[in-house]
């Protein structure tokens, strides 16, 4: 009977794991389309991390300095007016930058307070992230589930990767692929028992790598604005908890959820990381911008993957 119970629940799992993949799948066009508008606002605001250096790409003339190479003149556009001119490159030299979302069961829900589900936010914000970071020219990938790239249609590849997504992955990705001086971006609600995450954070921080650590939060999460009799489900297990009255256990609550927002904003400034927040009763353009920022300060200070 036990044999039959267990084939039946492992079937049962590999239904619902199959079923979440394909309704993945089926909302990646929109959230792509999402995600390009997003990362389209941001950039129209931003002003980049444009700077003279080696490349192929041009970026603009100033005048010749006394003391450098002759060889250095561009005579076309100096033969334009009485005064000799370098042409300058724009610096190029692509850094690595690993990417990462929590799209497991408790990353599903949407309130009625809430612009879109936590899972929807985070594959948004990943695949804008993505864009804005190809157009950057970096390479990507996606940690544990993609080789980085270099290309202008990053979005698409990393949107074409995660429709074949095994929602049985964990929240925080394996280390092995991680280098020294890569970025690893990793947005999530980070509910995971706390032991389990600064493990792995710390594996993260042995490879050397800086992360930046996204926490998406659904308003009522934050608010618990709940009252009376109450039934909760953990999304991931199914296991049923009911209070009689909620609001008696508010306080306790809000109390232990900023107790960990705090242990993990900690851990992440004593190793030289960041930890954003975000409520998905926000726009999107708030954290993918505060990212750009932090990950664009990072790669023009000479740290190269």
């Amino acid at each position: 009977m036990s044999e039959t119970r267990a084939s039946v629940q492992a079937s049962s799992r590999v239904g619902t794991n199959l079923a979440e993949a394909k309704g993945l799948a089926k909302s990646l066009p929109d959230l792509l389309v999402e995600a390009r508008r997003v990362a389209t606002t941001v950039l129209a605001g931003w002003h980049g991390r444009r700077r003279a250096g080696p490349g192929e790409t041009f970026w603009q003339f100033r005048p010749f300095v006394a003391g450098e190479a002759p060889g250095r003149i561009d005579w076309r556009r100096s033969a334009r007016d009485d005064h000799f001119y370098i042409r300058e490159r724009e610096w190029e030299a692509a850094h690595t930058v690993w990417l990462a979302a929590d799209l497991s069961r408790s990353m599903d829900f949407r309130s009625r307070l809430a612009l879109a589900s936590k899972r929807d936010r985070a594959v948004v914000l990943l695949l804008a992230l993505g864009d804005l970071l190809a157009a950057a020219g970096e390479r990507i990938g996606l940690l544990g589930l993609s080789d980085p790239i270099l290309s202008r249609n990053a979005a698409e590849r990393l949107a074409e990767t995660l429709t074949h997504f095994d929602t049985d992955q964990p929240a925080l990705p394996s280390a092995m692929r991680l280098s020294r001086f890569a970025d690893l971006v990793v947005i999530g609600d980070f509910l995971d028992p706390l032991d389990e995450i600064e493990a792995r954070l710390a594996e993260y921080a042995r490879h050397g790598a800086t992360v930046h650590l996204v926490e998406i939060r659904d308003p009522v999460e934050e608010i618990f604005p709940y009252a009376g009799r109450t039934e909760f489900r953990d999304p991931e297990t199914g296991a049923l908890y009911t209070i009689g009255r909620a609001e008696q256990i508010a306080e306790d609550y809000r109390n232990r959820l900023v107790a960990r927002r705090e242990t993990l904003a900690a851990t992440c400034r004593r190793l030289g990381w960041t930890y954003l927040t975000h409520r998905t009763d926000r726009p999107a353009t708030e954290p993918l911008l505060a990212l750009h920022a932090r990950l664009s300060t990072r790669t023009t200070q000479g740290d190269r993957a």
